[in-house]
């Protein structure tokens, strides 16, 4: 029997984002197989306040925010809508928490791990490059660690996740059917940062 095989969206360009990448200046890189569910909840309600108790970290309320744990991140979507990302492997068991938190409440739980990849651009230019394609301020002041917003970054509609101050780091949570086409377009706009 042949042994499952799976290939992260981005696999065949780790090379050309590592050329990309300029040593304490810029890094790009793929954050490849991360579990990612959406739950979809009333936030005033008690299933909400149950699934915050069970993860260790309550449901954000707030637009753009993130809250994080040592191995979840979960990111505001809408007022009721939230994605929440967990290390590889881990679906079943973040799928189940959820579904129980929300007992017989109205609410949704999907896992849409084969959807998106992540993109990480980090360093002290990652602000400036990730300008050059994308309208929101990413000043720290505006846009910083635990910050989150749906966008466009080179016209491909992203989730944009502000990791850490310093150096900045970024998580960009595209869609697998666009993931290379805006690698591509990450190792072109960051050329310029790479010595002649």
């Amino acid at each position: 029997m042949a042994e499952p095989y799976g290939e992260s969206p981005l696999a065949a360009r780790a090379e050309a984002l590592a050329d990309a990448s300029v040593p304490a200046t810029l890094t790009l890189s793929e954050v490849a197989f991360t579990t990612q569910v959406t739950l979809r909840v009333d936030p005033k309600s008690p299933a909400a306040e149950r699934i915050g108790t069970a993860l260790g970290v309550m449901l954000p309320n707030q637009a753009g925010q993130v809250a994080r744990t040592e191995r979840l991140l979960v990111a505001w979507l809408g007022p009721d809508e939230w994605l929440l990302v967990a290390p590889e492997g881990e679906t079943e068991q973040l799928e189940s928490t959820l579904t129980d938190a929300l007992g017989d409440e109205h609410g949704a739980v999907v896992d849409v791990s084969a959807h998106r990849t992540i993109l990480q651009v980090s360093g002290p230019k990652a602000p400036e490059l990730l300008a050059k394609g994308c309208a929101l301020d990413l000043h720290r002041r505006a846009f910083g660690p635990d910050s989150c917003a749906q966008t466009l970054l080179a016209r491909t509609g992203v989730l944009l996740v502000g990791r850490d101050a310093e150096p900045p780091s970024y998580w960009v949570f595209v869609r697998a059917s666009f993931a290379r086409y805006l690698a591509d377009w990450l190792c072109d706009a960051a050329a310029e940062y790479r010595e002649p």
